[in-house]
């Protein structure tokens, strides 16, 4: 062969590749026959060997964030991805986020809580690379590309310092042993010829997907409608506090607490009512009806104490917590009246 053609060879391999080292394709996927062939005529323990190790990898990458939806009466896959989304269409991905393909369809009901797939959004640190966001966000580094891709840049060019990027939801997908690659590229993608960039993100190498097999999809058209939002935030705020659960514990605590403060009082012993009201105070989010008992109290000993900068902030709070209490001469006394600033018109 002429050098001159071993040289124009060379510089077309070259451009087929971009600075990050992911193959260039102009246009559909097409993977040569011989790597579908040793996928699938290949030896039978190597090929359930690297589905069982590839879905326990799959499995343990992280996912951007996600919302539970406690399904309602009346709802439908449909109407919520409607709601959700404002595309009836992304019920699909309704339907894989819950497995809901399974065993030949499962039907919601009132009370199922349904995973909402969202993407999440992140500001860049100094320093960080497009490869070390995606081993800590998306669980590999092969899978900058997608995330650069995500945000409308290439992966070898640095994200740009305090830059808010988006968090593609990695959408798990498991194979019945029908589908392909470039036809869940076209499902859930939109884009056939994006099943090149779903083979790279989940290293198969052209292999043959197999039964049970574990797919990771970047998805990215995915943004919540207002009515959307304002659901996942609330979702989020309760998930927050059924992984606490602090809260409760402390309420419980507390409302055991509450019958000592009362003796504390009826014996006039003040430096332990405000002791044993801040210690109370400081537990964690008590109930309304317990904060007003005890900034009540609070108030009476820091009187009786004559700390009156303190008995008036006590009887703020006491006054903003209970809706029905009133200054009323008849019941508390003209310190305590004073200390409130005076009585309830």
């Amino acid at each position: 062969m002429r050098p001159a053609a071993v040289a124009g060879r060379a510089r077309r391999r070259r451009a087929a590749v971009d600075p990050a080292g992911v193959p260039r394709y102009a246009g559909p996927v097409q993977f040569p026959l011989v790597r579908f062939a040793r996928a699938a005529y290949g030896s039978v323990r190597r090929a359930l060997t690297a589905a069982a190790l590839a879905a326990c990898s799959l499995l343990g990458a992280p996912s951007a964030h996600a919302f539970i939806h406690v399904v309602q009466p009346g709802d439908t896959l449909a109407s919520l991805a409607e709601r959700f989304y404002g595309k009836i269409q992304h019920e699909r991905l309704l339907v894989a986020a819950n497995a809901l393909e399974m065993e030949g369809g499962i039907r919601i009901a009132p009370g199922m809580r349904l995973e909402v797939p969202a993407l999440t959004y992140i500001r860049v640190a100094a320093g960080q690379t497009w490869k070390e966001l995606a081993q800590k966000l998306l669980g590999g580094e092969h899978r900058a590309y997608a995330l650069a891709d995500a945000n409308e840049t290439k992966a070898w060019l640095p994200p740009p310092t305090d830059a808010e990027i988006a968090i593609p939801y990695n959408l798990r997908f498991v194979a019945t042993g029908n589908e392909t690659i470039v036809g869940l590229a076209y499902r859930y993608l939109g884009d056939r010829k994006k099943a090149w960039m779903l083979d790279q993100y989940n290293e198969r190498k052209g292999r043959r997907l197999l039964r049970g097999e574990v797919v990771l999809i970047p998805v990215v058209d995915i943004v919540l409608t207002e009515q959307g939002k304002q659901e996942a935030a609330l979702a989020l705020d309760l998930a927050h506090q059924e992984l606490a659960g602090g809260d409760l514990t402390a309420q419980r605590e507390v409302q055991q607490e509450l019958g000592l403060l009362d003796v504390d009082m009826q014996k006039a012993r003040y430096p332990e009512v405000v002791e044993r009201g801040t210690r109370c105070l400081g537990k964690g989010r008590l109930t309304v009806p317990q904060r007003a008992r005890i900034h009540r109290q609070l108030l009476e000993a820091y009187a009786a104490l004559d700390s009156l900068d303190l008995a008036r902030d006590s009887c703020r709070a006491w006054l903003k917590e209970d809706a029905k209490a009133k200054l009323d001469p008849v019941q508390l006394s003209p310190k305590l009246i004073d200390a409130c600033g005076g009585p309830t018109q």
